[in-house]
């Protein structure tokens, strides 16, 4: 009898090892769900270079196009992809997409946060509140918003302020697919910073004249973001995609909770 039930005994432990072992497997897989949220004077497209690369790594990408139409709006478009994915996801933001990704990354869905040459505002701060910690560089052209309350990017500073190492029919292209851009976005407040609570990765643009370098490293040293310098513009997603895309891998690799 005593043999019988030290073989239970066993049995028993060996299978809840099984079962543990497999527990914390699950819980260590990599990420293969990707969200993507652009930002200000541009669209979903600029995300193109960036997609091809993720998808041959294996990860199933999702480019959410914004409204542009408010903070709500936006974040609301992308717990639209959020809510449609199979499991755990990196939430990817550049520029103004970093401010809806602070918000929308509140999601159970969301495993970790990647901002790319983005905004990183904390609870109750605003995008615009950032713009205005540091001198805007000579080639930054974002203008006074329009009779009607949208802002644009100066057509003639472009190129050069935004996306200065990408070819200029490309940068055309870029201009002329950009969303219209509600100015009420830049003044509305986080309520809940989603980068308190998930793990958090940034990529840096070193020669970022819309959203200075000086103003990043601010933003992400004050949350203690895991930081990349990438060599490259406002659009390093484009003119660096693999660096950019070896973030999002590393981010892919953090423990679900």
């Amino acid at each position: 009898m005593k043999n019988l039930f030290f073989k239970i005994k066993i049995a028993f432990t060996l299978a809840l090892f099984a079962v543990l072992l497999g527990f914390n497997t699950t819980q260590a897989q990599q990420i293969k769900n990707v969200v993507l949220v652009h930002g200000a004077f541009a669209d979903g497209s600029g995300w193109r270079a960036l997609y091809d690369i993720l998808i041959k790594k294996g990860y199933h990408v999702t480019v959410v196009q914004n409204p542009l139409s408010s903070l709500e709006d936006d974040v609301a478009a992308t717990k639209v992809a959020l809510d449609n994915q199979d499991g755990p996801v990196v939430l990817v933001g550049h520029s103004w997409g970093g401010v809806v990704i602070t918000e929308a990354g509140n999601h159970p869905k969301v495993a970790a946060l990647v901002y790319v040459s983005a905004f990183q505002p904390d609870n109750g701060e605003t995008a615009l509140q950032w713009f205005q910690t540091a001198k805007p560089a000579p080639e930054n052209g974002v203008l006074p918003p329009d009779s009607k309350g949208f802002v644009y990017y100066d057509k003639e500073k472009y190129h050069a302020g935004f996306c200065a190492d990408i070819p200029k029919d490309l940068a055309a292209f870029m201009y002329s697919s950009q969303g219209a851009f509600a100015g009420k976005c830049f003044v509305t407040p986080v309520t809940h910073a989603a980068w308190r609570d998930k793990p958090t990765f940034a990529c840096i643009a070193t020669e970022d004249k819309t959203i200075t370098p000086e103003i990043q490293r601010a933003m992400y040293k004050r949350s203690n973001t895991k930081t990349t310098d990438v060599k490259g513009s406002h659009v390093i997603f484009m003119s660096q995609p693999l660096a950019v895309a070896k973030v999002i891998e590393e981010a892919s690799k953090v423990t679900v909770k």
